[in-house]
């Protein structure tokens, strides 16, 4: 039973659908933190509305996750797939797509929590048009992304000015580590209000598992040395340098080993087309043998191969947080990451795993060739990484603080609806 209610919120995520499988093609960490977030918040006796863009018209138009809870697919734009940096084109449409919503429901939402650059836009025209409470949360920042890619695309300047003034205007920006809000106030304005909300995991689903119950069901020998990813195939993700450490690897030392990567990828698509380059990468390398590419996993699969390995890899160039890490600390299961964004502030290094410069083969190397060799040190890091987890990165946390920032901001808009009928 769902507590009394607070008051309605829309959660706006324009490409990231909260209710798609994560995995596939543009769903990665963003859809798992606005529906688990929209979720928590829905246990805490908020009514979320999470407002997506329809992607294909053979979806529902609306998804119900709870009582409390559901998501709602706006037509902006043609019903099928578009890349991220085309969607800018029908944040209009979206716009009008919302208003529209509301006014058929004879619905309006005080607070808009807005999440990436293309929701952000959508935030600012909501914004000229009704009184609202914004807040945002970026997902990434094209100020540090753009220095860790060698084409720029067209798109940068509106994204960086969207972001800009994003900053500068919503009633709150949340950063999801220490390390984002520095890379805003540096690289994106010195003006605007950011709080510190980190993204959370499900323990009850990643840390529920033991390892020997994992690799039994998963059919993984006892005394195999394990190397597990799960993401998104694209270049940033950084899988390259996790295939290529692992080709400086001593692999005869490891009577067992394996090199797992999970993640969904299209035929044709730039997730497939990244596919096939890691697939010629392995071959290269000649690590056919050792690698397996499971595909997209279920939550509770995932669960199970997050828990089955020594080490989970996050080698990702850039991550304003780095949702993996937490899922696989949650299992038991120690991370080697880069030393980028937020995974400094996900991953304690030396404590819960080790952190490495991006790009760099030989240090990720030396990192899991540490973890593989020593099964206390393996397990001293999961133990910890497990305990940082639950008492920080819990959805329930991230809710209680969210629904803090939420309460605290409609105050102050029911006393400026007071002051502004005062005055007239």
């Amino acid at each position: 039973m769902l507590p009394n209610k607070r008051g309605k919120i829309a959660l706006i995520s324009v490409h990231g659908d909260p209710a798609i499988d994560v995995g596939k093609e543009e769903a990665g960490g963003q859809n798992v933190y606005v529906r688990q977030v929209g979720e928590a918040l829905s246990r805490l006796g908020w009514q979320v509305d999470m407002f997506t863009r329809r992607s294909d018209a053979q979806q529902e138009k609306i998804v119900e996750h709870n009582s409390n809870c559901r998501t709602i697919r706006l037509t902006a734009g043609p019903a099928e797939f578009i890349e991220r940096q085309k969607i800018y084109n029908y944040v209009s449409d979206f716009v009008s797509a919302f208003f529209d919503f509301q006014h058929e429901t004879k619905t309006i939402y005080p607070i808009i929590h807005t999440n990436y650059w293309l929701s952000a836009a959508v935030g600012k025209e909501i914004r000229q048009r009704q009184q609202v409470k914004t807040f945002h949360t970026y997902h990434s920042l094209g100020a540090v992304k753009y220095k860790s890619v060698t084409t720029i695309p067209m798109i940068a300047s509106t994204r960086l000015n969207i972001e800009k003034k994003c900053l500068e205007n919503s009633d709150v920006v949340v950063a999801t580590s220490p390390q984002e809000k520095q890379h805003m106030q540096t690289l994106v304005s010195t003006k605007g209000n950011i709080d510190i909300v980190p993204c959370g995991t499900d323990i009850d689903i990643f840390g529920k598992v033991s390892r020997n119950e994992s690799r039994e069901k998963l059919d993984i020998d006892s005394d195999a040395k394990v190397v597990f990813y799960a993401g998104r195939f694209d270049p940033r993700k950084g899988i390259e340098t996790l295939v290529r450490a692992v080709g400086k690897l001593d692999l005869e030392r490891y009577a067992n080993f394996k090199l797992i990567i999970a993640g969904g990828s299209t035929s044709g698509q730039k997730d497939g087309r990244e596919k096939e380059r890691i697939e010629g990468i392995v071959r290269e390398l000649e690590l056919e043998t050792v690698t397996t590419f499971v595909g997209q996993l279920e939550h509770s699969t995932l669960a199970s191969y997050y828990a089955a390995a020594d080490v989970c890899v996050v080698p990702s160039h850039y991550e304003p947080f780095g949702l993996v890490a937490i899922e696989a600390m949650a299992a038991g299961t120690p991370v080697v990451a880069s030393a980028v964004g937020g995974l400094q502030y996900t991953v304690v290094d030396r404590e819960t795993g080790f952190l490495a410069p991006p790009k760099n083969e030989e240090a990720f190397a030396n990192a899991i060739s540490r973890i593989l060799d020593d099964s206390q040190e393996r397990d001293r890091l999961g133990k910890a990484a497990k305990k940082r987890v639950k008492s920080q990165f819990s959805w329930t946390g991230v809710a209680k603080q969210l629904d803090e920032l939420y309460l605290e901001e409609l105050g102050r808009l029911h006393q400026e609806f007071l002051t502004s009928n005062v005055v007239s």
